[in-house]
């Protein structure tokens, strides 16, 4: 999931001052984690306590709370502060931006079982479920393509057929074909689809990071949903994990590294 949370981080600065072009520093001095990275960590928890319905509630009320001024949006962020267990029916980005820890699962049974289940919690419109469910199988595509022996341009390929076919997104238009009109939103379906193009698009884990925030739009959740991809395919340079893990706390950074150790044996079991 550091994928996710580098896109995050890299895009904070450029949300709400969109760039146009591929050219800028990587990790600025004022950049920060968003909802993005708190949420991404939220689902992780959830996941290592259960995965069930209640554990992503759970961790995601607690971890809003302990953070709430990450930029959550409206809806979310009435929904951290009350009492309340009901969804209530986005179709938002954010179903999408926090489901990468699903796409690590050893089988893709699981990988779609825990995305649907850390949508629906509140994203339960179907194109909010569409949007996690897509991305997550994305990523778990890529990481059991390079796991046998592929490489990241069959990746590419392999995300762009499975997209097309299983969730009937437009993958024909290039990312100098969509940044000139793309404006900001913040619906799964005028963000997944371009954070899936700036993955294909892209020659290694930077490019396509590079790729989503020259979009435009909410840059630092196409970045987040685009890194998460990427990290599958690519890998992360030690530089930038390096760099990107120093942005976050104790506590978010004490769940990031019970992940990765919860992860490697989830993976290696048999």
């Amino acid at each position: 999931m550091l994928g996710a949370i580098i896109g995050d981080i890299v895009g904070s600065v450029y949300e709400f001052n969109n760039i146009k072009t591929k050219s800028f520093p990587l990790f600025r001095p004022d950049c920060f984690f968003t909802d993005d990275t708190v949420m991404t960590i939220a689902v992780a928890e959830a996941i290592m306590n259960g995965g069930a319905r209640d554990d992503f509630i759970d961790s995601m009320k607690k971890y809003g709370r302990m953070y709430p001024d990450a930029g959550y949006g409206g809806k979310f962020r009435m929904w951290l502060r009350t009492d309340t267990r009901k969804p209530y029916g986005s179709f938002g980005n954010g179903s999408a931006m926090r489901v990468a820890p699903c796409g690590w699962m050893p089988e893709l049974e699981d990988c779609r079982r825990l995305a649907r289940a850390s949508a629906e919690v509140t994203h339960n419109h179907p194109e909010g479920i569409k949007g996690a469910l897509a991305t997550a199988d994305a990523i778990f595509l890529c990481r059991q393509h390079i796991a046998n022996g592929g490489n990241p341009e069959e990746c590419r390929a392999l995300v762009k057929e499975h997209i097309e076919k299983e969730y009937g997104y437009d993958m024909s238009h290039t990312c100098d074909e969509i940044r000139p009109t793309y404006e900001f939103n913040e619906t799964c379906q005028e963000t997944v689809p371009q954070a899936i193009v700036a993955f294909l698009d892209s020659t290694d884990f930077e490019d396509a990071i590079r790729n989503a925030i020259s979009l435009g739009g909410d840059s630092d959740t196409l970045a987040a949903i685009t890194g998460s991809i990427a990290e599958a395919a690519y890998g992360i340079p030690d530089w930038i994990r390096e760099k990107a893990l120093g942005y976050l706390d104790e506590p978010l950074l004490g769940v990031f590294e019970k992940w990765e150790k919860s992860v490697e044996g989830l993976n290696n079991l048999g």
